[in-house]
């Protein structure tokens, strides 16, 4: 009889830890559960995804009503365990001849007990609810459910006292928080791509969409000094030389100077009109009103302004209504996916060797310093040539290649052509 006894107690302190472990499981099942792949499995019918999400709708009943649970599995198995071995304890130390302290055989019993708990209630459940949580959270829907309802007057209770604490601490209960922000998005990102379940082309895609809004056109644009243009004193036969040795489709029209613009007048209307047409015809058939905008406005304004209106090509203007460069379409779109031919031009950047890059002219200054690794005046210029310029001091002549050294780099400039450095070759001084 005495060792049925025995039994059954050490059975219902097995099954006050078990429960402790099942509450404990599902905490961080239901609060790690993909709030997204839950409404499509709710969507689809299923009746423990329903179950889950009306657990879910408000977290702080849910926390608490978990919180109770896990409380009083904690509290009666403490209790149950002091009350039942301590006197069994004695008996056996007292039986071999030792005098212990019924306080220090509590203690002992305490330790024990919140090892076990520990391991077995707590860090062991809440492991698998991180690997299984979908599987953990569907599975204990039911079980949480019929112990919210039991437990639901001690919850209100709770939440209502949680509430007027927080309050009292003029936090406001009932406002709901961001539920991820951008930053957090970016630092998940950046795990998968360490982990590798991301690879470094998504990886750049998802931080170029962030940044997307964030860059102005005038940023991106392809700088006026490198724009193609047909001049309106020319003739047709030297716009066509233009075209095929641009090899762009769409052109501004100018007339005094660059900043003249008439209009924009594509490769494909000059073919299409036939080499009969005359200049005249060709103008007045083929011409189109430019779409000018500001410098400052953000790409994915223009993106979107591009896609509902159909213009795809675009006249930049700096602050004084002079044209900064032209911006199309394809160069929004590369700016989210990278180059879509990287071998129409060459790379901004090219390691020759150690300690020597040859770089383009119109590189942006910043990438200059990353690449290499140095400190450069970003705030006084833009590209590598206007950093050049501004060391020298002036604007070299464009036959020739000349030398010259800066606080943290020697430049070897190879070429100049159109009153700008083309390309030079660059080592970091030691």
């Amino acid at each position: 009889m005495e060792s049925n006894q025995w039994l059954w107690q050490i059975l219902l302190q097995i099954l006050l830890i078990a429960l402790n472990a099942i509450f404990a499981c599902a905490e961080i099942a239901v609060i790690s559960v993909n709030g997204n792949h839950l409404k499509k499995m709710v969507a689809e019918g299923n009746r423990k995804a329903v179950r889950l999400q009306k657990l879910t709708e408000i977290p702080a009943s849910f926390l608490a009503t978990i919180q109770i649970a896990i409380t009083l599995s904690g509290f009666l198995g403490s209790a149950f365990a002091a009350d039942n071995f301590a006197d069994r304890l004695l008996s056996l130390f007292a039986g071999v001849g030792i005098a212990v302290p019924r306080s220090v055989i509590v203690i002992l019993i305490t330790i024990l007990l919140s090892y076990v708990t520990l391991v077995f209630g707590e860090l062991v459940p809440k492991r698998l609810a991180m690997k299984k949580t979908e599987q953990i959270a569907l599975g204990l829907s039911g079980i949480l459910t019929f112990v919210s309802k039991v437990f639901s007057p001690l919850v209100w209770l709770l939440t209502a006292s949680t509430n007027g604490v927080l309050r009292l601490l003029r936090v406001n209960p009932d406002e709901e928080e961001e539920v991820v922000t951008e930053e957090e998005i970016r630092m998940m990102v950046d795990a998968g791509g360490e982990k590798g379940s991301i690879d470094s082309t998504e990886q750049e895609l998802i931080h170029n969409i962030f940044a997307f809004d964030d860059i102005s056109v005038g940023e991106i644009c392809t700088h006026r000094t490198s724009v193609a243009v047909l001049w309106e004193k020319d003739s047709p036969e030297q716009w066509k030389e233009t075209i095929q040795q641009s090899g762009h489709t769409v052109f501004p029209v100018c007339g005094e100077d660059i900043d003249d613009i008439r209009g924009i007048l594509s490769a494909k209307d000059i073919f299409r009109l036939g080499a009969s047409a005359g200049k005249e015809e060709l103008l007045s058939q083929g011409l189109r009103p430019a779409v000018f905008v500001p410098s400052t406005v953000k790409a994915d304004v223009l993106f979107a302004n591009m896609k509902k209106s159909g213009n795809y090509f675009a006249i930049v203007l700096d602050e004084y209504g002079g044209m900064d460069g032209i911006i199309t379409l394809r160069d929004l779109i590369e700016e989210l996916v990278g180059d879509l031919n990287e071998n129409e031009s060459p790379a901004d950047i090219v390691q020759l060797g150690d300690n020597k890059w040859r770089i383009q002219g119109l590189t942006e200054l910043d990438d200059v310093a990353r690449t290499l690794g140095v400190s450069l005046p970003l705030d006084e210029y833009d590209t590598f040539s206007g950093y050049i310029f501004g060391i020298l001091g002036q604007v070299p002549k464009a036959s020739g290649q000349f030398e010259l050294d800066t606080p943290v780099l020697h430049i070897v400039v190879e070429s100049v052509r159109d009153h700008r450095v083309d390309t030079a070759i660059a080592s970091v001084i030691a």
